[in-house]
């Protein structure tokens, strides 16, 4: 099987892929971003490219329809909403998933054709924080450092990143070289304690929002301390007395940490040259978030530890093409190649460039402003691209009715059902990775090409030719004549040359001769190079900026959710969730809450909970611990309604936004929280898909087709015909065993001596071998013997998955722990956990350590 050279689909590290068309797949040792090495996500791309659930046509008001017909119904209704309410009123909400010749394209038809500038992108909530703290401390957005930074660092700091979850490679890289260096000393600053939390010398539990105290702190002591770099002040930045003046002013004691804890801090910092500061989504994600992003950037640029080796800020992207859509101006408030819209001459030059007949002249709007848009009946035409904003917004339900509310929508992507997509008047079938061609950037501004390896299936199209093909039938055919992505690369290359007058930082001359097909992984300007070590800048003057910041009032309620990722998932599983064994780990909507809490609510594990505010509530399992503090409750947010009822944690979230970038403050929010009463729990196995229909539902698939935890308000009249209600299997041989004294019923349905589902139900959670009713579906076992929930001796119950990697669970593991294996590297050596991406090495070491992990709906 021949091996295409290609780059992982999910998050801002960027890896290279070995893949094959038959779902072979393996990390390539020659890509610098990972050397090798996959996360558990990347590892399981070969088991999400089948093509169950993809649109495959195109769809018109629910019926299939035909390209040329659906292109130009598309064309005529931007076009007619564009001649009746103006270039404003239509907008794309485009993604960091999209490859950057999709962008380019999308960017380029909507400020340059239609004249109107919006068109914002996912990466406004994953990223946009970070792009302000860049341009207003250094002029442009530019990330200074490269990853070898990270193992050349004597200090890193991670602020608001569980890197160990959502960035796995990136870890691993520092793991292996703290181990080869053991005085090199990781900072982990989180309000949760974390999987990262385990390769850290010191975990700071922060108070939420409290990084500008933080930093502003640490400002103070650089300057207290006499570490101030003064010559590189005085030569090279601006702002250093203001800045300086604000840190003071900063009550330190909103960080929420001790004296001590902060003094050991500032100390380390302050005391070493090689310090790198990496930070994500809890920082980003916050309506202090730019200000967040320059009060680190204040500490770096005071001391002159920017763009050095092993020194330096680090903003850790978390989308696989978060960097080429700001580079490509993807965002409502950027034009391409890192000019500015509000800057005439830039917008004249890519005018010229594109010999475009409008272009846009002030920014337009951004996501949160743009569905508020949409539901005040200003936007009558709407193209989503690629991703899923009615789940991923804040107020996530209200965003669903905004999309409801347009009169035109149209939504392109890879899958036939998503919850954005279910709102949309059009579908149109976009190739997925495997199939498409393109570029992408990750966070050290390094291009890779994504490849196909795989035929484009049913009638799917590129993004980039989709967006082409409408912009043809709406008149704009010779700007938009690109044969291949190679032509849409070169355009956006040859732009980079004829704005270099500019003096911007984007340079993208050294592609200008590149070999598309063979390009090798390549950073710009040069690989290597880092950025301001000279102490040269963008701003007008050459110097960098440093920011009075004025740290934020905190939230004082009695419940502030923080919100984040799981390991093995991806957003909104439109892709991730196709495969079992990444749903395996933890297969439902969870709430991890301390202990104190759950006592003072009258929960315990396994128990369900209601959260709410007047936005939207969700309902969520119950793990009691010590990882969150008080009061700090912690969901993360993938649930879509195609895979859960009352699961859309971002349906609680207010649509707070930071007031310079427009990034909303996805990271948390203040929540109500109460005991969901439950009249009573169920498990379902089947061989087929099922809707979750109670009032908790969570759906996830399996090796033998899919799984259900449930809970409802009210006993269904007839457990027989609920079971097959929700399996859809009204033609089958029905088992039912039922025990009046503690109220349970288990049900089998079968088909010529084939078990097909297996149903559960009870007054309290559900207490039963998963695995082994999960395995019993496809067999010929006897109903009863299926409906026991207890593994035969010749079939033990692996338990519930640790490493999603190898497929590795609780129960093997804690046999080989039993057996003598009392280290982590044992633990590998006996079962292979742990050896491939490593992210669940904090778990074996407390399986290790305790014999014990709560685990959801365990």
């Amino acid at each position: 099987m021949t091996l295409t050279k290609t780059t992982c689909p999910y998050c801002g590290v960027g890896c290279g892929v070995l893949a094959g068309a038959d779902g072979t797949l393996k990390g390539d040792p020659d890509h610098p971003a990972n050397f090798g090495r996959l996360c558990s996500k990347g590892t399981a791309l070969g088991e999400t490219i089948d093509l169950d659930g993809r649109l495959l046509h195109p769809v018109v008001d629910g019926k299939r329809a035909d390209w040329d017909s659906t292109l130009s119904f598309v064309a005529d209704k931007f076009s007619a909403a564009i001649a009746e309410h103006g270039p404003d009123s239509v907008a794309f909400y485009v993604s960091g998933q999209l490859l950057t010749e999709d962008y380019y394209v999308a960017n380029k038809l909507m400020k340059g054709y239609f004249g109107s500038a919006n068109i914002d992108t996912n990466s406004r909530l994953c990223m946009a924080s970070s792009v302000v703290g860049h341009k207003r401390a250094f002029g442009t957005d530019t990330v200074p450092g490269t990853y070898q930074d990270l193992e050349q660092a004597d200090v890193i700091v991670l602020v608001g990143s569980n890197l160990a979850w959502c960035h796995p490679v990136l870890h691993q890289r520092i793991a292996a070289a703290k181990e080869a260096r053991p005085d090199m000393r990781v900072i982990n600053i989180d309000p949760r304690k974390t999987a990262t939390s385990d390769l850290a010398d010191t975990h700071l539990r922060i108070a939420p929002d409290g990084d500008v105290a933080l930093f502003n702190g640490l400002l103070s002591h650089i300057a207290a301390t006499g570490a101030v770099d003064q010559d590189y002040v005085d030569a090279h930045v601006n702002g250093f007395d203001a800045a300086l003046a604000a840190a003071r002013d900063t009550d330190i004691a909103d960080t929420g940490l001790s004296d001590a804890e902060l003094q050991d801090f500032y100390a380390l910092w302050t005391g070493t040259a090689k310090v790198m500061t990496l930070y994500s989504q809890g920082v980003n994600q916050s309506a202090s978030g730019s200000d967040k992003v320059n009060a680190i950037l204040n500490c770096h640029i005071a001391t002159g530890r920017i763009g050095k080796v092993g020194a330096g800020p680090f903003s850790l992207t978390g989308q696989p093409n978060a960097m080429g859509g700001r580079e490509v101006g993807g965002l409502a408030n950027m034009l391409a190649n890192h000019l500015d819209i509000e800057n005439a001459d830039h917008r004249d030059a890519v005018q010229s460039f594109w010999e475009s007949p409008t272009i846009c002249t002030q920014a337009g709007l951004k996501a949160v402003d743009l569905f508020d848009a949409c539901a005040s009946g200003k936007i009558k035409a709407l193209w989503v691209m690629s991703t899923n904003p009615a789940v991923s917004m804040p107020n996530a339900d209200a965003v669903a009715d905004a999309i409801k509310a347009v009169p035109f929508v149209v939504v392109s992507d890879i899958m036939e059902r998503t919850d954005t997509g279910d709102l949309a008047d059009v579908l149109l079938p976009a190739a997925g990775w495997g199939e498409k061609d393109g570029t992408v950037t990750n966070s050290e501004r390094r291009i890779s090409r994504q490849r196909s390896f795989l035929p484009m299936p049913g009638e799917t199209r590129a993004d980039w030719k989709i967006i082409c093909d409408v912009a043809a039938k709406m008149g704009f055919g010779d700007a938009f004549a690109f044969q291949t992505p190679a032509d849409v690369f070169a355009e956006y290359v040859a732009l980079s040359a004829d704005v270099s007058g500019f003096g911007r930082d984007l340079d993208l001359s050294v592609f200008a001769d590149a070999d598309y097909a063979n390009l090798i992984p390549t950073q710009w300007p040069a690989n290597d190079r880092r950025f301001f070590s000279d102490g040269k800048f963008y701003h007008a003057d050459g110097k960098a900026k440093m920011l009075p910041i004025t740290a934020p009032t905190l939230s004082k309620t009695d419940f502030r959710l923080n919100t984040g990722r799981n390991r093995d998932q991806w957003h909104t599983m439109t892709r991730t969730g196709k495969t079992a064994r990444l749903g395996a780990h933890l297969a439902e909507p969870y709430l991890e809450l301390h202990p104190e809490d759950a006592h003072a609510k009258g929960v315990t594990d396994g128990d369900l909970v209601t959260i709410s505010n007047d936005f939207g509530h969700a309902v969520l399992r119950v793990l009691v611990t010590d990882r969150v503090a008080v009061g700090q409750p912690f969901a993360p947010m993938h649930w879509t309604k195609q895979r859960s009822r009352n699961g859309t944690v971002n349906a609680t979230l207010a649509p707070v936004t930071d007031p310079f970038s427009g990034q909303p403050a996805l990271k948390g929010g203040d929540v109500a929280l109460a005991k969901f009463d439950a009249a009573w729990f169920g498990f379902v196995a089947c061989a087929n898909a099922m809707e979750p229909t109670a009032d908790y539902a969570a759906l996830a698939r399996t090796q033998t087709g899919w799984q259900m935890e449930l809970a409802g308000q009210t006993l269904p009249d007839d457990w027989a015909d609920f079971t097959i209600m929700l399996t859809g299997l009204a033609d089958a041989d029905v088992a039912l065993v039922t025990d009046p004294a503690t109220g349970t019923t288990r049900i089998a349905i079968t088909q010529d001596g084939v078990v097909h589902a297996l149903g559960f139900f009870g007054k309290s959670p559900i207490a039963l071998s998963r695995n082994t009713a999960i395995n019993a579906i496809g067999t010929t076992d006897a109903p009863l013997s299926a409906l026991s929930g207890r593994p035969a001796a010749d079939r033990p119950d692996p338990g519930v998955t640790v490493c999603a990697c190898l497929n590795v669970g609780r129960n093997t593991l804690l046999n080989a722990i039993a057996g003598g294996a009392a280290t982590v590297p044992a633990l590998g050596d006996c079962t292979g956990a742990g050896t491939n991406c490593g992210s669940c090495k904090p778990e074996l070491a407390a399986l290790i350590a305790s014999a014990t992990i709560p685990m959801a709906a365990e």
